[in-house]
């Protein structure tokens, strides 16, 4: 199993077509859910431009307005099911992980839909089937220098530091 570094990949040793498939209606409806959260952001920035009340009618009067991103909202509620089905299938996570995975499925999608124990429910299988994943590719892979993580990790937070003032500054 060296030399993957991701769930498609392993997924895709035994079963191709279920990775395949799987991994793009995921990848394309993560497109959806940026875009989304695009549209919560300016939303939000409405109310601090232009007050409560405009910011409400605004967003309320172009609710439910196509957009061509619209058509990727259930791409990614089956991509979940799909990768689940394939990790379970190919043996790469087990059913349990396999089934938390498949939680992800019930995560809202769309514009201001906030959170709710849904979504944490499903965000919190998305981590009980990646994490221990995670830890698994990191204990076959080869090692890695200390001096080579505290470098990611120095850069990772001078990189941070710098968009948090960049963002500040416009």
């Amino acid at each position: 199993m060296a030399g993957h570094y991701y769930l498609g990949e392993y997924i895709g040793i035994k079963r191709r077509q279920w990775a395949l498939w799987g991994g793009s209606f995921v990848i394309f409806g993560l497109f959806a859910r940026s875009f989304h959260a695009g549209v919560d952001h300016f939303a939000f920035q409405l109310v601090q431009l232009h007050g409560l009340d405009m910011a409400t009618k605004s967003v309320a009067e172009s609710y439910g307005a196509f957009h061509i991103i619209s058509a990727l909202n259930g791409v990614i509620l089956f991509g979940w099911i799909i990768l689940a089905i394939g990790s379970y299938l190919s043996g790469t996570l087990g059913l349990i992980r396999s089934i938390a995975l498949a939680c992800m499925s019930t995560l809202m999608i769309g514009v201001l839909k906030g959170s709710s124990i849904v979504s944490i429910i499903a965000t919190l299988g998305l981590c009980i089937a990646l994490i221990p994943f995670g830890i698994q590719l990191l204990k076959e892979g080869p090692p890695v220098d200390k001096k080579v993580i505290g470098g990611w990790i120095l850069l990772t937070v001078v990189v941070v530091v710098c968009l948090i003032l960049f963002g500040q500054a416009g």
